[in-house]
């Protein structure tokens, strides 16, 4: 048995050897593990341990340690280790690119967005401020899935259903539609909320069996609370941090709801506008409003339990909101079908007025969330957009939710319509509201405010490159200098600096998106036209650019929805796009479902708990030393994962970081989580933590804690060809940081400042 955090747990050698004291006879030092954790990418085992033949000692093919099969067995024989570390390889790519279907995941890319804003909070005092921020965010994240089943509904309901099988001209060309009854718009309405029921349903489904595989796997067990988990520096030292089990479920069942009193509101308005008295009608809809409320009110209190492992779940209040929105639904359906003599459906489904106020209560929210965050204490220099950055993501993840359902139905009304302009004179449907198209008409905007800001940025980059060449010379003193070599060199560095600026990029594309989302929503319930037909106040010169912004936007929504679409069904196949897609995730989805249960899942959350086990159980096993060497985004598992320990393992502990962007990107955009105050705890709690990094590096930089930041490693190592290096060397930028001598030299020195401790403890040296 072996005592962790003040409880007894069951405990096996997590190797392939019989359990051993790890010391060597006569006393000798006891073993050392050099820990390595990858960053993303999908690193291999063998290219982590630069060894071919691997042994998996623990773990499974989603994720587990693996080490050279001559060292499967060295804590038999410690003494052949004297001085150096046995190294063991944690790959966890599996958790987030190893199954083709994974790719798929890129239509929930704004669900993983704003789950991302939730962590982006500025630190504060104020615990109203905190939950309230919570709060707004969490109702901004339920809009997203009202939107994009209201989405589904717009395609499958109002221009299949509605529209085109309503229409002669069009449902003559669509033999598909035959099963469609012409003269029942109710029962083709019935027939087409299949579709978001369904999508419901497959999201639902997803969540819960990500849900079982990810939150589901418990932290190391927890005692009686410890004086840094009373108010730690950072809340990733708490306990229950890693185990979101409870909030997902609870979050779940209200989106779930959401999407199916979505459905069932859509198949509600139309009847209702038609029926002179229809008490039965009204009566649902008091029903469908009053779960709703509930709905929203579930999603608004709920809230993480981090303080300590929380295993409740609420399944009655689950249950009422499954049951409630179901029976609802249900209810909908059958009011819907029913037969309505001379009832023929014309123009729009009516239902599809909602987009507006959809949009407008997603920008309140966002008003909200913006004042909350800037009412909070003032955040820590170097903190992106000024603490801004929450807001600024949450706007382009409802962004990305107008773009791609604004997408699916252009394109959809481009098919049906026979190759005419949706709600143009000559097109025999109405096509999609008018809203959606005057979102379509400011992307060709945004592009061009972007792309002005690439040409400023462009401009800055060849100066900041020219600037640099006196000192890449003075790095390479006594080199013939040429000038190719110092500008291949310069523009390095240059490119990897452009990393600093991304909060520049985010913060302009969000602010023109508010704008321009305002003025197509004031256009659009102002003219009630589409832009190429709206009345403007100069037409000879407005129509003609409306006209063409139309068009364009249009075609590029759509074009990038068949895009997206694309690029998963390639990566379904391609192993090489699926690993560059799952880049994507293992930075997105570093962090857990707090914000929305439909996001991809947190691949953390199993990924510390297994490295805070491994690291645990094998010190206390052995009575070893452990180097914790994290790589990219393996620095940031790695710290995570120090800060989950007990100060009797953290004393055993030492961390080497290498790339990292713990303060460079997650301490600007998460204060909270890795700000300066977090950082400096981190280094205070671990015994040795040294940290490499290089000047051309565009992902990895220095931590900015103390004694922690080795000197910027030279790259590339030559300038030109000596003894040393006879054949040109390349600059490695943000790999290969374990062929650079100082790798070696910093190893060794965090195990010589790690103390030998015996079997009870105590510390030798």
């Amino acid at each position: 048995m072996l005592t962790v955090r003040g409880k007894a747990v069951g405990m096996r050698s997590d190797t392939n050897t019989d359990t051993g004291t790890g010391t060597a006879p006569g006393g000798s030092e006891p073993l050392a593990l050099e820990l390595l954790v990858h960053g993303v990418g999908g690193t291999t085992p063998q290219a982590m341990l630069n060894d071919p033949r691997i042994t998996r000692v623990s773990g499974d093919d989603t994720a587990g340690i693996y080490r050279r099969t001559e060292d499967a067995d060295a804590e038999r024989r410690p003494a052949a280790y004297r001085g150096k570390p046995v190294p063991d390889a944690y790959s966890w790519c599996n958790l987030t690119s190893g199954d083709g279907s994974r790719a798929l995941w890129l239509l929930l890319l704004p669900f993983m967005v704003a789950n991302l804003a939730h962590w982006m909070r500025p630190p504060s005092n104020s615990a109203g401020l905190r939950r309230t921020y919570e709060m707004l965010l969490r109702l901004v994240s339920l809009s997203l899935t009202v939107l994009l089943v209201a989405g589904a509904c717009e395609v499958a309901m109002d221009l299949v259903a509605w529209q085109c099988a309503g229409v002669p001209v069009c449902a003559s060309s669509k033999s598909w539609l035959g099963f469609l009854p012409a003269g029942e718009p109710g029962l083709r309405l019935v027939i087409g909320a299949v579709v978001p029921v369904g999508l419901t349903g497959l999201l639902w489904w997803l969540s819960r069996r990500t849900w079982y595989a990810y939150e589901s796997q418990k932290p190391l067990p927890t005692g009686a609370p410890e004086p840094r988990q009373v108010d730690p520096a950072s809340p990733l030292a708490l306990p229950g941090f890693w185990y979101g089990r409870r909030l997902v479920a609870r979050l779940r069942a209200a989106h779930t709801a959401a999407g199916l009193l979505t459905v069932a509101a859509a198949l509600l308005v139309p009847p209702l506008r038609r029926d002179t008295q229809a008490a039965v009608g009204w009566t649902l809809a008091g029903a469908v409003i009053a779960v709703a409320l509930v709905t929203v009110a579930v999603a608004a209190v709920a809230g993480r339990s981090e303080s300590h492992i929380d295993e409740v779940i609420d399944h009655l209040p689950s249950r009422l909101l499954y049951i409630g929105s179901q029976a609802v639904l249900v209810a909908s359906a059958a009011y819907a079908g029913w037969h309505r003599t001379g009832w023929h459906s014309s123009g729009r489904l009516p239902a599809a007025a909602a987009f507006g106020g959809l949009t407008l209560l997603q920008g309140v929210l966002l008003l909200g969330l913006a004042v909350t965050a800037w009412l909070m204490c003032a955040p820590e220099k170097g903190t992106a957009l000024r603490g801004l950055g929450g807001p600024a993501v949450a706007l382009l993840a409802c962004a990305l939710a107008g773009v791609l359902t604004g997408g699916v139905a252009q394109r959809v009304a481009d098919w049906l319509d026979k190759g005419a302009t949706p709600g143009m004179q000559g097109s025999p449907i109405a096509g999609p509201p008018v809203l959606l198209s005057w979102q379509a008409s400011i992307i060709p905007v945004l592009i061009v405010v972007v792309a002005l800001v690439a040409a400023v940025e462009a401009r800055r980059l060849w100066r900041v490159t020219r600037d640099l060449t006196p000192e890449i010379e003075a790095d390479y003193p006594g080199e013939p200098h040429d000038s190719a070599r110092t500008r291949q060199i310069a523009r390095a560095r240059a490119m990897a600096g452009l990393t600093d600026r991304t909060p520049l990029l985010v913060g302009v594309i969000a602010a023109m998106s508010f704008v321009l989302g305002a003025a197509t929503l004031a256009g659009a319930w102002v003219s009630d036209a589409v832009p190429g037909q709206a009345t403007l106040t100069w037409p000879w010169i407005c129509h003609p650019l409306a006209e063409s912004a139309q068009a364009v936007g249009s075609w590029l929504v759509g074009a990038g929805v068949v895009a997206l679409v694309t690029l998963g069904r390639r990566a379904y196949r391609d192993a090489g796009a699926r690993r560059t897609i799952g880049i994507l995730w293992d930075v997105g989805t570093f962090w857990p479902r707090a914000a929305h249960p439909f996001a991809p899942p947190c691949y953390a959350e199993r990924a510390v708990p297994d490295l805070t086990w491994r690291m645990t159980t094998w010190t206390e096993t052995y009575a070893g030393r452990i180097i914790l060497s994290g790589h990219s985004q393996g620095s940031v598992l790695a710290a995570a994962a120090a800060w989950q320990l007990d100060p009797r393992t953290r004393g055993r502990v030492a961390l080497l970081t290498y790339g990292s962007p713990l303060h460079r990107l997650y301490g600007r955009w998460f204060p909270v989580y890795f700000g300066r105050e977090a950082l400096d705890s981190l280094h205070d709690d671990l015994h040795a933590w040294r940290n490499l990094w290089r000047r051309t590096d565009p992902i990895g930089g220095p931590v900015g804690v103390r004694d922690v930041d080795r000197e910027p490693l030279l790259d590339p190592a030559a300038y030109g060809r000596d003894v040393d290096h006879p054949l040109p060397t390349p600059l490695l930028a943000h790999s290969d940081y374990q062929v650079d001598p100082a790798f070696a030299a910093e190893r060794t020195m965090l195990l010589v400042r790690l103390p030998i401790q015996d079997s009870a403890g105590m510390s030798s040296g």
